[in-house]
């Protein structure tokens, strides 16, 4: 993923309302949101090139999601896939703090990353840009490529309109949140960050979302989960050429997770 939003544990039907785009190059193979094969309770799409993926949710809840940290000048040409990360919280059973402390300790295996991994009763943020794992607090945030709440241009603009969406009562519904997602204005020069990619770069990625020529928001994906526990993931796919769309197709799984007494659940 290139840029989370999320509301987290403040709305008084929902514990969690997310939304996020993924932008990757177009020629980078992967399958879309799909119970995985063999593994049916990971609901998630799957990078084919790197084996892993970029966000997904198991029907137990587990739940977790990667941005890359970008700095070009410290790429790791023999590192492990940052997919990996989100793939082995799904597919395992430890719980998200005890997972993120023994990442902490091997971080330097991969390329930056940002990583947020929890389940019903929590949620966790680490990066290897950054010291220790930190337990998310009740409220909004918003997540690209530097570090959770770095006031990039789509990071505010992203928050802010995810806020203003709670207060109008429509981020429980996909259209609205996929029209935030949606968003291709770019923000002005003064306002780039420098992350040593060029200017070009810089406002070719500063929308929500990006449509360059080779490189472009590949997914649009919102995941909804109720004080019930109720969840609902949709998942809108674009296959891109020349900066313009050209088919969009969307995924959805509606299911409920099983009762869980978070007051007697160890991190």
């Amino acid at each position: 993923m290139c840029l989370i939003l999320f509301a987290y544990d403040i709305n008084p039907q929902y514990r969690l309302i997310l939304a996020a785009n993924r932008d990757e190059f177009y020629e980078r193979p992967s399958l879309p949101l799909a119970a995985w094969d063999g593994r049916p309770e990971i609901l998630a799409g799957r990078d084919l090139r790197g084996g892993g993926t970029w966000l997904g949710i198991t029907r137990s809840g587990r739940l977790a999601a990667v941005t890359n940290y970008r700095d070009p000048r410290s790429i790791l040409t023999q590192a492990t896939s940052r997919g990996f990360l989100v793939r082995d919280f799904l597919a395992g059973s430890e719980p998200a703090e005890r997972y993120l402390s023994r990442i902490a300790a091997e971080a330097d295996r991969y390329n930056g990353f940002n990583l947020i991994v929890g389940d019903p009763c929590g949620l966790w943020y680490l990066s290897n840009h950054s010291t220790g794992v930190r337990r998310i607090e009740p409220g909004i945030y918003g997540l690209s490529n530097h570090l959770l709440d770095t006031e990039w241009p789509k990071v505010t603009k992203g928050r802010t309109a995810l806020q203003r969406l709670l207060k109008e009562g429509k981020a429980d519904r996909i259209e609205p949140m996929m029209t935030l997602l949606s968003d291709r204005t770019a923000a002005p020069d003064d306002a780039l960050p420098d992350t040593g990619v060029g200017l070009s770069w810089e406002r070719l990625l500063s929308p929500i979302f990006i449509t360059g020529h080779t490189y472009g928001t590949r997914s649009s994906s919102i995941i909804k989960v109720s004080r019930g526990g109720e969840v609902t993931f949709v998942e809108r796919s674009f296959r891109c050429e020349g900066g313009q769309i050209c088919h969009s197709e969307d995924r959805r799984f509606d299911f409920s997770l099983p009762d869980i007494s978070c007051d007697d659940k160890k991190s």
